[in-house]
Protein backbone atom coordinates (compact mmCIF):
# COMPACT_ATOMS: atom_id res chain seq x y z
CA UNK A 1 0.00 0.00 0.00
CA UNK A 2 0.89 3.81 -0.61
CA UNK A 3 0.57 6.76 1.69
CA UNK A 4 -2.15 8.83 -0.37
CA UNK A 5 -1.64 12.14 1.84
CA UNK A 6 -0.91 12.40 6.12
CA UNK A 7 -4.02 14.08 7.88
CA UNK A 8 -1.74 15.00 10.58
CA UNK A 9 -2.92 18.32 10.63
CA UNK A 10 -5.06 17.91 7.42
CA UNK A 11 -8.59 19.87 8.00
CA UNK A 12 -11.55 18.14 7.81
CA UNK A 13 -12.41 19.82 4.14
CA UNK A 14 -9.36 19.06 2.71
CA UNK A 15 -9.87 15.35 4.13
CA UNK A 16 -12.79 15.62 2.29
CA UNK A 17 -11.79 16.42 -0.31
CA UNK A 18 -9.01 13.62 -0.88
CA UNK A 19 -11.62 11.29 -0.28
CA UNK A 20 -13.27 11.66 -3.65
CA UNK A 21 -10.56 10.56 -5.60
CA UNK A 22 -11.05 7.21 -4.80
CA UNK A 23 -13.68 4.70 -3.02
CA UNK A 24 -13.45 4.26 1.25
CA UNK A 25 -14.47 1.57 2.75
CA UNK A 26 -17.73 2.90 3.71
CA UNK A 27 -18.88 3.09 0.28
CA UNK A 28 -18.47 -0.44 -0.79
CA UNK A 29 -21.68 -1.33 1.13
CA UNK A 30 -23.49 1.25 -0.66
CA UNK A 31 -22.07 0.31 -4.08
CA UNK A 32 -23.35 -3.68 -3.65
CA UNK A 33 -26.44 -2.72 -1.85
CA UNK A 34 -26.11 -3.38 1.70
CA UNK A 35 -25.84 -0.38 3.37
CA UNK A 36 -28.89 0.82 4.90
CA UNK A 37 -27.73 4.18 5.09
CA UNK A 38 -26.28 5.32 1.80
CA UNK A 39 -26.97 4.30 -1.71
CA UNK A 40 -25.08 3.66 -4.90
CA UNK A 41 -26.41 6.87 -6.18
CA UNK A 42 -25.24 8.84 -3.00
CA UNK A 43 -21.60 7.59 -3.98
CA UNK A 44 -21.94 8.63 -7.02
CA UNK A 45 -22.84 11.86 -6.66
CA UNK A 46 -19.83 12.27 -4.48
CA UNK A 47 -17.18 11.30 -6.26
CA UNK A 48 -18.63 12.66 -9.89
CA UNK A 49 -19.03 16.21 -8.64
CA UNK A 50 -17.25 18.96 -6.85
CA UNK A 51 -19.59 19.21 -3.97
CA UNK A 52 -18.50 18.25 -0.75
CA UNK A 53 -21.24 17.14 1.48
CA UNK A 54 -20.09 17.15 4.64
CA UNK A 55 -22.78 15.53 6.98
CA UNK A 56 -22.75 15.19 10.17
CA UNK A 57 -25.30 14.08 12.89
CA UNK A 58 -25.13 13.18 16.89
CA UNK A 59 -24.28 9.67 16.12
CA UNK A 60 -21.40 10.40 13.67
CA UNK A 61 -19.93 13.02 16.58
CA UNK A 62 -20.17 10.29 19.90
CA UNK A 63 -19.30 7.76 17.14
CA UNK A 64 -15.70 10.14 16.65
CA UNK A 65 -15.64 10.69 20.46
CA UNK A 66 -15.73 6.96 21.70
CA UNK A 67 -13.15 6.19 19.04
CA UNK A 68 -10.27 6.36 21.49
CA UNK A 69 -12.14 4.84 24.41
CA UNK A 70 -13.32 2.09 22.30
CA UNK A 71 -9.46 1.71 21.36
CA UNK A 72 -8.33 1.27 24.80
CA UNK A 73 -11.07 -1.08 25.53
CA UNK A 74 -9.66 -3.29 22.89
CA UNK A 75 -6.37 -3.03 24.12
CA UNK A 76 -7.42 -4.50 27.82
CA UNK A 77 -9.04 -7.30 26.29
CA UNK A 78 -6.54 -8.27 23.67
CA UNK A 79 -3.64 -6.78 25.19
CA UNK A 80 -2.26 -5.54 21.90
CA UNK A 81 -1.32 -2.08 21.32
CA UNK A 82 -2.47 0.41 18.85
CA UNK A 83 -1.59 3.24 17.22
CA UNK A 84 -3.22 5.88 14.35
CA UNK A 85 -2.11 5.43 10.89
CA UNK A 86 -2.89 8.98 10.20
CA UNK A 87 -3.11 8.71 6.20
CA UNK A 88 -5.08 8.05 3.62
CA UNK A 89 -3.68 4.75 1.74
CA UNK A 90 -4.14 3.66 -1.65
CA UNK A 91 -3.57 0.15 -3.09
CA UNK A 92 -0.40 -0.50 -5.01
CA UNK A 93 -2.10 -0.84 -8.27
CA UNK A 94 -5.84 0.55 -8.29
CA UNK A 95 -5.12 3.98 -7.51
CA UNK A 96 -9.55 4.53 -6.69
CA UNK A 97 -8.96 2.30 -3.55
CA UNK A 98 -8.56 4.03 -0.60
CA UNK A 99 -8.30 3.35 3.05
CA UNK A 100 -8.39 5.38 6.57
CA UNK A 101 -7.85 2.88 9.13
CA UNK A 102 -8.90 3.41 12.25
CA UNK A 103 -5.79 1.56 14.10
CA UNK A 104 -2.98 -0.76 13.32
CA UNK A 105 -1.87 -3.05 15.77
CA UNK A 106 1.57 -2.11 16.40
CA UNK A 107 4.27 -4.67 15.49
CA UNK A 108 2.04 -6.78 13.03
CA UNK A 109 0.10 -6.21 9.82
CA UNK A 110 -3.10 -6.50 11.79
CA UNK A 111 -5.51 -3.63 11.48
CA UNK A 112 -8.50 -2.78 13.72
CA UNK A 113 -11.84 -1.37 12.89
CA UNK A 114 -13.81 1.02 15.55
CA UNK A 115 -17.72 0.81 15.47
CA UNK A 116 -20.23 2.42 17.70
CA UNK A 117 -23.80 0.01 17.74
CA UNK A 118 -27.24 1.35 18.82
CA UNK A 119 -28.81 -0.97 21.44
CA UNK A 120 -31.95 -1.27 19.24
CA UNK A 121 -29.45 -2.86 15.92
CA UNK A 122 -27.45 -5.09 18.56
CA UNK A 123 -29.30 -8.06 16.70
CA UNK A 124 -27.43 -7.43 13.90
CA UNK A 125 -24.48 -8.69 16.04
CA UNK A 126 -25.74 -11.84 18.10
CA UNK A 127 -24.22 -15.60 17.46
CA UNK A 128 -21.00 -13.91 15.88
CA UNK A 129 -22.39 -11.96 13.25
CA UNK A 130 -21.29 -8.79 11.73
CA UNK A 131 -23.36 -6.94 8.99
CA UNK A 132 -22.54 -7.33 5.49
CA UNK A 133 -21.73 -3.64 4.65
CA UNK A 134 -18.49 -4.00 7.53
CA UNK A 135 -17.36 -7.24 6.28
CA UNK A 136 -17.08 -5.93 2.55
CA UNK A 137 -15.27 -2.36 4.50
CA UNK A 138 -12.71 -4.72 6.16
CA UNK A 139 -12.18 -6.89 3.03
CA UNK A 140 -11.84 -3.47 1.13
CA UNK A 141 -8.63 -2.73 3.80
CA UNK A 142 -7.56 -6.33 3.38
CA UNK A 143 -6.74 -5.83 0.05
CA UNK A 144 -5.04 -2.38 0.34
CA UNK A 145 -3.16 -2.86 3.03
CA UNK A 146 -2.11 -6.71 2.29
CA UNK A 147 -2.43 -7.56 5.75
CA UNK A 148 -3.50 -10.98 7.10
CA UNK A 149 -6.68 -9.97 9.15
CA UNK A 150 -8.60 -7.63 10.47
CA UNK A 151 -10.37 -6.96 13.89
CA UNK A 152 -13.93 -5.09 14.42
CA UNK A 153 -14.14 -3.60 17.63
CA UNK A 154 -17.99 -2.56 18.42
CA UNK A 155 -19.44 -0.47 21.39
CA UNK A 156 -22.93 -1.00 21.98
CA UNK A 157 -23.79 1.74 24.09
CA UNK A 158 -24.27 0.75 27.81
CA UNK A 159 -24.59 -3.11 26.69
CA UNK A 160 -21.08 -4.30 25.90
CA UNK A 161 -18.19 -4.40 23.61
CA UNK A 162 -17.83 -6.66 20.91
CA UNK A 163 -14.62 -7.86 19.22
CA UNK A 164 -14.54 -10.00 16.50
CA UNK A 165 -12.06 -11.32 13.92
CA UNK A 166 -12.25 -11.14 10.07
CA UNK A 167 -9.69 -13.45 8.22
CA UNK A 168 -8.68 -12.31 5.18
CA UNK A 169 -10.60 -13.65 1.87
CA UNK A 170 -8.41 -13.56 -1.32
CA UNK A 171 -11.83 -14.91 -3.36
CA UNK A 172 -14.24 -12.25 -1.92
CA UNK A 173 -11.12 -9.47 -2.29
CA UNK A 174 -11.10 -10.60 -6.05
CA UNK A 175 -14.59 -9.69 -6.70
CA UNK A 176 -14.55 -6.48 -4.91
CA UNK A 177 -11.78 -5.41 -6.95
CA UNK A 178 -13.65 -6.26 -9.78
CA UNK A 179 -16.97 -4.15 -8.53
CA UNK A 180 -14.98 -1.28 -7.68
CA UNK A 181 -13.20 -1.26 -10.59
CA UNK A 182 -16.49 -1.46 -13.12
CA UNK A 183 -18.09 1.28 -10.52
CA UNK A 184 -15.29 3.64 -10.77
CA UNK A 185 -14.30 3.74 -14.50
CA UNK A 186 -18.17 3.01 -15.90
CA UNK A 187 -20.47 5.18 -13.66
CA UNK A 188 -18.04 8.13 -11.87
CA UNK A 189 -14.81 8.52 -14.69
CA UNK A 190 -17.76 7.95 -17.45
CA UNK A 191 -20.34 9.97 -15.97
CA UNK A 192 -23.04 7.41 -15.92
CA UNK A 193 -25.16 7.58 -12.92
CA UNK A 194 -26.16 4.30 -11.65
CA UNK A 195 -29.40 3.24 -12.13
CA UNK A 196 -31.42 4.03 -8.69
CA UNK A 197 -31.47 1.09 -6.55
CA UNK A 198 -35.32 1.72 -4.32
CA UNK A 199 -33.67 3.23 -1.53
CA UNK A 200 -35.06 5.80 0.67
CA UNK A 201 -31.46 7.32 0.26
CA UNK A 202 -31.73 7.18 -3.55
CA UNK A 203 -35.23 8.90 -3.59
CA UNK A 204 -34.21 11.46 -1.24
CA UNK A 205 -30.96 12.33 -3.33
CA UNK A 206 -32.96 12.15 -6.96
CA UNK A 207 -35.70 14.83 -5.41
CA UNK A 208 -32.82 17.22 -4.29
CA UNK A 209 -30.92 17.25 -7.88
CA UNK A 210 -33.61 17.09 -9.62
Amino acid sequence: MKRLVSTRNLSREKWLQYRKQGLGGSDIGAIVGVNPFKSALQVYIDKATETIDDYDSEALRQGRDLEDYIASRFEEETGMRLRKSHAIWVHDEYDFMLGDFDRIVIGKQIGVEIKTVSPFASHKWTENKIPWEYQLQVQHYLAISNFSCWYICALVYGTELIIRKIERDEELIKNLITIEKRFWEENVLAGVMPEPDGSKQAGELLAKYY
